[in-house]
């Protein structure tokens, strides 16, 4: 068979120019036709997050704490938050009470229930010792009990007081908490058998002591930087 010149020349371009047209159209596959989303399924809302609604434990359940004492310690809380890092538990004491009654109060902030304890007051807040704390002081040397908020500063061991729990006074009005210092020994003149003796508990030099048989949890659960807020 014999092809003419012009002829091989039409036929060349026919062929070049279906290749063209085949390199032009995108092959989709079965695989690739799946991962395209549809309208439906682009349009399908995201599904919902569901939380558990988690509502804390009532704080003192039972009503131990005088209701304005709690709330100044709450609001000392917040105030000194930066000096405060541990918010699992704080102490209180209530200086309107009597000496022999139950007024230092562990509250555990997660749990909401409440420990009592008995502490000492300072001898200079009570000079005819009557059991009732009267007056307050920041002073060195005055032997007066301090209100106000402290954060817990660690264990230590005192050359007189022995084992105790070292303060740090987050208000201007109880600086000197280390310099005087106020701390939380373990004292006799804090125990039941002093209390069944005089019916109420000695008094200490400011200091905020407790039995000795109270003391050694007690130095390990108060930590360091928790809050003690004292007053009256």
């Amino acid at each position: 068979m014999r092809l003419s010149r012009r002829g091989l020349i039409l036929g060349g371009s026919a062929m070049l120019a279906g290749c063209a047209s085949a390199r032009a159209t995108p092959i989709v596959t079965a695989q690739a036709a799946a991962v395209v989303p549809t309208a439906a399924q682009s349009a399908a809302p995201a599904p919902a997050i569901q939380t558990a609604n988690l509502t804390p434990p009532p704080l003192d359940p039972r009503g131990r704490v005088r209701k304005d004492l709690m709330e100044r310690a709450m609001a000392a809380l917040d105030v000194h938050h930066r000096r405060l890092p541990l918010r699992d538990r704080m102490y209180l004491v209530d200086f309107q009470k009597f000496s022999g009654d139950e007024r230092l109060y562990e509250v555990d902030l997660e749990g909401g229930q409440v420990t009592v304890l008995r502490t000492c007051h300072g001898r200079g807040s009570d000079p005819s010792h009557t059991g009732y704390a009267q007056r307050f002081s920041n002073t060195p040397d005055s032997n007066m009990s301090s209100v106000g908020a402290y954060a817990t500063a660690g264990a230590s061991w005192g050359s007189q007081q022995g084992p105790n729990v070292l303060l740090d006074g987050l208000e201007y009005t109880i600086a000197k908490a280390r310099e005087r210092p106020i701390i939380i020994p373990g004292a006799d003149y804090a125990d039941p058998d002093f209390l069944a003796r005089e019916g109420k508990l000695g008094r200490s030099y400011g200091c905020f002591s407790v039995a000795h048989a109270d003391l050694p949890d007690l130095r390990e659960r108060m930590g360091q930087g928790r809050l003690l807020f004292a007053w009256a």
